[in-house]
């Protein structure tokens, strides 16, 4: 396990050495970007209105706060589901050539075809800390797309040490996810084994 700073923008060669299981933080520009922000851009063909390429969105659904200037707060920031952006994420990356993707859980072989041909990252946030992460939201410097509601806005965030992120999916295509279930699957395969040589008079 190996420790990378990055800040975008993000080139494919900063990232080539990157390999799942390595631990990421981030500065920079991060965008919150979910399920019909997907939808739009690779469904219905409508251009993402922020300029994700060489940068990183976050799946996730955030509390945002608006002060009285007009700004606006991150209250909570807990990375969503991955795997709902699944069927759309391999076109978003090739439409976007956004270079790193932020969420919660992994993702499947679109995804890993997607960074291994655009050259692109899936990191994993740990759950449970979304508070601690909208501490490191320095500002939210724009908001797109507010006529999804607060959950589904592109929310502009200048972030600074944001992480640990561990790499799931590298540019190779190598899914930490499902190695680990290979894994597990054999270790458990071994240990019914031996409860089986236990329990064996019982049918």
């Amino acid at each position: 396990m190996r420790e990378f700073h990055l800040k975008t923008p993000v080139s494919a060669e900063d990232i080539a050495d990157i390999r799942v299981g390595d631990i990421v933080y981030l500065e920079g520009i991060l965008v919150t970007c979910r399920d019909v922000a997907h939808r739009r851009v690779v469904e219905e063909g409508l251009p993402l209105p922020v300029d994700v390429k060489d940068k990183a969105i976050l799946h996730a659904g955030p509390i945002v706060k608006e002060k009285e200037d007009g700004s606006y707060q991150m209250i909570s920031v807990g990375p969503t589901t991955s795997m709902r952006m699944e069927k759309f994420e391999e076109d978003f990356i090739k439409e976007t050539g956004v270079r790193l993707i932020v969420g919660k859980g992994g993702m499947g072989a679109g995804t890993q075809a997607g960074c291994k041909k655009y050259q692109a990252l899936h990191l994993v946030y740990p759950a449970g800390n979304a508070v601690y992460a909208a501490e490191k939201v320095e500002e939210i410097i724009d908001a797109q797309w507010k006529d999804l509601g607060m959950p589904e806005t592109l929310w502009v965030n200048q972030v600074k040490e944001y992480g640990p992120l561990i790499v799931s999916i590298d540019t190779l295509g190598d899914n930490l996810f499902e190695k680990n279930k290979i894994e597990f699957n054999r270790r458990k395969d071994a240990e019914l084994e031996k409860i089986y040589q236990e329990v064996r008079f019982i049918k």
